[in-house]
């Protein structure tokens, strides 16, 4: 089928909403097509920013960047992918979906190919500023894809997996670098990018979507609100990234920055407000339920930063690379996968709220179990927390979606835009947040216990003094004057001390998120006491009434 084909839908299998794909019955070997589509594409998209967020040594060093200048690679990457949503939705609505896709991959595809030709800053910069709108476009070809490969009853099912297989890259990426940059340099990452993105524009011109319905959506004030709201966005992400990199009080910009990503943001929702037929529905997601969803989010992407910046940190510290996280990454990956499955075998639509409450009690256990680490901790010693982590993720994000989806479906199409573009933005923002946040606090830790344990260093004690004889007589043979062997093996002392102020520090982040995490689980156990009192009904089960009698009334005889 393709997009001019002419075809009269049935009322069953009209599409939810312009832009989006029909909902006819396939057959089984079409939905495993699908399936297997919505894989391969969620991944490809996923790994765009997953590969060079976990290689930004790498590229740091061919391309002759200092640490700040790397981290506004993947900044740069945020700062179109989150409000890009806003028009792309509109986009797919009034010019069709074929030509959406066609377009999204056909610009992956590109900016995959110009990583290997960039060798400058300011070209990486460009190029991953384009991966962002590229992926985010990918996103919503994810789901969709999940969605046309489950039956009409399953459809939210379909939802759910969408959204969270993208969140595999991050761990997929650690496993698999490090045998891609054994082939090669650093390009050979965007070598097996490039592949996977012409791989996906293959699969889905062989297997395209079921057509979409256009309607005329643009308004010219659209186009004023993206100007308000996407440098407003931009802006934040740029303090948010760079933040405990230059620091936050060291660099004026930052300053200047936020106060203009407030007054843009907040003039684009002013826009938005007044309009007759706005692209943000700012009453709807006012409402009690759109912000407490949304906190929720937020909140807990925040928490799962201790996987992102927690675990991965306290091992480097302790002089662990991406080598010897292989297994640590791949068990991630299949807790996660078991996470979503149970998600979605066991999503019942009366209780939608229990499986977030178990998530959040996971995270705080593994973040506890994490907080006891020292010198000698391992990726092994972290293979059972880390799995309590990985699951607890996609089954909070698998059910978090279907909130959302519902919630909007109920409230009608026009509030489609909104609830991406928001969602999105808890999720990237959130993430964002959750490092920044865990960075500022690790650093202040770890000047912390570096004064302390400095002043516990007396050259007076015989364990102290001790440590410095054997630090010094490992450099015995390669260093024959005694005063200098003796400032070397002080030095060796220093970055013995820093390091262990570190893992003590890393153990303090581990004991914030865990604190974090129950605050969250009393919180959200006060939301369910209040939906049990108040009798509130699921949207889930007010989403399947409402289209049963929709339903309904359309099989009914005209007269």
């Amino acid at each position: 089928m393709t997009e001019e084909a002419p075809y009269v839908f049935k009322p069953h299998e009209r599409p939810t909403l312009p832009g989006s794909p029909a909902n006819p019955a396939h057959p089984v070997w079409r939905r495993r097509g699908y399936f297997a589509i919505g894989a391969l594409v969620g991944i490809t998209g996923g790994l765009g920013n997953a590969l060079t967020l976990v290689n930004l040594n790498f590229a740091q060093g061919s391309l002759g960047l200092y640490s700040d200048e790397a981290t506004w690679l993947t900044a740069a990457y945020f700062m179109t992918n989150v409000p890009s949503n806003l028009l792309l939705v509109k986009y797919r609505q009034q010019f069709g979906l074929q030509p959406f896709i066609r377009w999204m991959l056909a610009v992956y595809a590109l900016s995959t190919l110009l990583h290997l030709f960039v060798h400058d800053f300011w070209s990486a910069v460009a190029v991953r500023a384009i991966s962002g709108i590229a992926a985010s476009g990918l996103s919503t070809l994810t789901i969709l894809y999940f969605m046309q490969s489950m039956s009409a009853p399953r459809r939210l099912a379909g939802a759910m997996i969408g959204i969270c297989v993208p969140q595999l890259a991050t761990p997929l990426a650690r496993a698999l670098s490090p045998r891609l940059l054994d082939w090669g340099d650093w390009h050979m990452l965007y070598w097996f990018e490039l592949g996977l993105a012409l791989a996906t524009l293959s699969a889905v011109m062989a297997l395209p979507l079921p057509p979409s319905e256009r309607e005329k959506v643009f308004e010219p004030l659209d186009f004023l609100t993206f100007a308000l709201f996407a440098p407003g966005v931009g802006l934040l992400v740029a303090v948010l990234s760079e933040g405990r990199i230059e620091w936050w009080t060291e660099r004026p910009w930052m300053g200047i920055a936020l106060v203009l990503s407030v007054a843009l943001i907040g003039a684009a929702l002013v826009v938005e407000h007044l309009r007759a037929n706005p692209l943000i529905q700012t009453r709807w997601l006012g409402t009690r339920h759109l912000v407490r969803l949304i906190l929720i989010a937020a909140s807990i992407r925040i928490l799962l930063s201790e996987q992102a910046f927690g675990s991965i940190g306290l091992l480097n510290v302790v002089g662990m690379n991406n080598d010897q996280m292989i297994t640590l990454n791949l068990i991630v990956v299949a807790a996660s996968l078991a996470g979503l499955a149970t998600a979605v075998l066991t999503f019942r639509p009366g209780n939608l709220t229990a499986p977030i409450n178990f998530a959040v009690l996971l995270i705080a256990v593994g973040a506890f179990i994490d907080a006891s680490a020292t010198n000698l901790t391992r990726p092994e010693n972290l293979y059972f927390s880390q799995a309590l982590i990985g699951f607890a993720s996609l089954m909070f994000l698998a059910q978090a979606m279907v909130i959302g989806i519902s919630r909007t479906l109920l409230a009608g199409p026009k509030h489609f835009i909104s609830f991406v573009v928001i969602f999105a933005m808890s999720q990237s923002l959130g993430g964002l947040v959750g490092t920044s946040l865990l960075g500022t606090f690790q650093i202040e830790r770890e000047k912390y216990h570096s004064h302390e344990l400095v002043q516990s260093i007396v050259m007076t004690d015989p364990v102290v003094a001790g440590r410095m004889r054997g630090s010094a007589g490992v450099l015995a043979q390669t260093q024959g004057d005694p005063a200098l062997r003796g400032a070397a093996g002080g030095a060796l002392v220093a970055q013995q001390v820093a390091r262990e102020a570190n893992i003590l520090a890393f153990n303090d982040v581990f004991l914030l998120v865990g604190a974090l995490a129950l605050l969250t689980e009393l919180w959200g156990l006060a939301i369910r006491w209040s939906i049990w009192r108040r009798h509130e009904p699921s949207p889930v089960i007010l989403l399947q009434q409402k289209m049963a009698q929709a339903a309904n009334a359309a099989a009914q005889p005209k007269p």
